[in-house]
């Protein structure tokens, strides 16, 4: 595990949801989709983070650091996570409900953070871009496991942008990450602390991947 030393280089993130490449219309009456993932690990999910949230962190004295596979550029704020697996499929809003659906892992890579003698990591986050979008992940207090696949936060699909393709890479931005209520709630009571609330914005989220 690697600790960062400030949160103005980063703290929480995560997640969206994930494409992999384009598909063409098929010959059904059944909508196709626009872009999948079919299990092909490799790509990352990435959050850029939210400025009013990290300043807000910054005051609680908590160092975050990353776990696993995880990386974090401190120039931009950003966090990123390696997809391990999955399978999602994309569709034209308005043509199905939930028009993203499907899963991604992150197996092996995670999130820190740190304060005083406490230490709580949130690591194989799974992301759940359907109905009630979320990403759940494994919590852990100084090394003992407090919560398997808890959802930590909320997705808001509603400002994912167009999938697009260049240069071989496929790429879908645009959702929000959301603290979740829960998620809130626990880390409060951790660190002894009243300012996490759920729904706070985390950041924006950006999936990359080989198109294949």
């Amino acid at each position: 595990m690697r600790t960062i030393g400030r949160f103005s280089k980063g703290v929480v993130a995560i997640a969206a949801i994930g494409i992999v490449g384009t598909t063409a219309a098929a010959c059904s009456s059944d909508p196709s989709p626009t872009a999948e993932i079919k299990s092909i690990p490799g790509g990352t999910t990435s959050v850029k983070l939210d400025t009013a949230f990290v300043t807000a962190l910054t005051s609680l004295k908590v160092a975050p650091g990353v776990v696993g596979g995880a990386k974090l550029d401190a120039a931009t704020g950003t966090v990123s996570f390696p997809i391990t697996g999955g399978n999602v499929k994309v569709y034209k809003k308005g043509d199905v409900t939930p028009y993203v659906q499907g899963e991604i892992d992150h197996k092996g890579s995670g999130l820190s953070l740190k304060a005083g003698s406490t230490t709580v990591t949130l690591t194989n986050f799974t992301i759940d871009p359907g109905n009630n979008s979320n990403l759940k992940g494994d919590v852990a207090a100084n090394g003992a496991s407090a919560a398997k696949q808890a959802k930590l936060f909320d997705l808001n699909g509603n400002t994912l942008q167009k999938p697009t393709v260049a240069d071989g890479v496929a790429t879908l931005t645009g959702t929000q990450v959301l603290l979740s209520k829960d998620a809130a709630a626990l880390l409060n009571k951790t660190f002894k602390i009243t300012a996490l609330k759920g729904g706070m914005l985390i950041g924006v989220a950006t999936i990359k991947a080989d198109a294949k």
